[in-house]
């Protein structure tokens, strides 16, 4: 009997030792789970899906006249008068200013003096008195003569070559015009060309005869009706844009060169994923966008291409899946692949 209790004895205290051992493999296994847990990088995440998004976009212009002369002689010369001043109208043909005329007087003289000469030798020609080669040279003597008096009548009383408004003064009157700078500037200013640089991606998409919104900051609030002109028929390598010329008819002169102007084109509405703007990261060295997204507890990093922001969101072109899960903060201890604990 004093061995049975003995046996009873040492088999409930083995059961103890090995119960309390198991409690204590389950509170360290436990307690390092834990630990583990509270290892893991804490996120935020938002689950994104594809949305209406208006395809309204803004480029910056300068205003620029579609015509723009500059009014000078092609050689130096003294200025004798200029009948124009700064912001006047002028018509085509219009006299603009007048140069030294002494070489023209002297050349209409000449020219004067050669067709004597050609008429005399035409009379001689006729009875046999001068030769065929003798009427031919002064005959060109006086082509030639004729021909430097127009270039030179041109460059003497200048006159403007379209209608438009003087926007330049460079000399006044009596003044030795030297070259390094127009007499006048006269602009075109009906219509008026704004042109602009756009992404590549919308090269399909714009085409001539498009109406646009052009704004003008010194006319708040008051929005003119353009049109796309001219596309540019090749993108830009480096900037993977391509030029657009937007034409706006300026008939009471009120919009001017120099004027800065936001232009607006609508390309419809596509379905894009949206992201808030916290979601998005940006490579440290390089241009490159991405976010980092959640699979199964892991988050993984994922490059994106931006479209347009609309104020605390981005439209996405492409990256990433509709209904992808985002991390939306604490992506600063996140790496490609590692698992993490989301926190709603």
């Amino acid at each position: 009997m004093k061995i049975i209790n003995k046996v009873f004895v040492i088999f409930l205290l083995t059961g103890l030792v090995a119960c309390r051992s198991n409690n204590q493999e389950s509170t360290q296994s436990e307690e390092i789970s834990a630990e583990v847990a509270e290892q893991l990088p804490k996120v935020n995440t938002l689950k994104v899906y594809l949305r209406e998004v208006d395809q309204n976009y803004e480029f910056t212009a300068t205003v620029e006249p579609v015509v723009k002369n500059n009014i000078n002689p092609t050689t130096p010369g003294r200025i004798r008068q200029i009948f124009v001043e700064v912001g006047d109208k002028v018509t085509k043909g219009q006299r603009l200013a007048q140069m030294d005329a002494v070489n023209l007087n002297n050349l209409e003289t000449q020219i004067a003096n050669y067709k004597r000469i050609y008429k005399r030798v035409s009379e001689l020609y006729e009875v046999g008195g001068a030769s065929q080669q003798e009427l031919d040279n002064t005959k060109l003597q006086l082509t030639v003569a004729e021909t430097n008096l127009k270039n030179l009548q041109e460059n003497t009383l200048l006159k403007s070559p379209i209608t438009g408004i003087v926007a330049s003064r460079n000399y006044d009157n009596g003044d030795m015009y030297n070259g390094q700078m127009p007499i006048l500037t006269v602009m075109q200013i009906n219509p008026v060309i704004l042109r602009i640089n756009v992404s590549e991606m919308f090269f399909s998409k714009v085409k001539v005869g498009m109406p646009v919104d052009i704004k003008l900051d010194v006319y708040e609030g008051e929005v003119f009706n353009g049109k796309i002109s001219l596309v540019y028929p090749t993108i830009d390598e480096r900037t993977r844009t391509f030029g657009v010329e937007v034409t706006l008819n300026n008939k009471n002169a009120k919009v001017r060169p120099g004027m800065f102007a936001r232009v607006n084109i609508n390309f419809g509405i596509v379905d894009r994923i949206v992201v808030p703007d916290q979601a998005i990261i940006k490579q440290a060295g390089s241009g490159t966008r991405y976010v980092y997204t959640i699979v199964d507890g892991k988050a993984y990093y994922k490059p994106v291409e931006l479209g347009k922001r609309m104020d605390k969101e981005y439209e996405l072109i492409s990256g990433i899946e509709n209904g992808a899960e985002v991390v939306i903060s604490g992506q600063s201890k996140l790496a490609d692949g590692l698992a993490v604990e989301v926190i709603q």
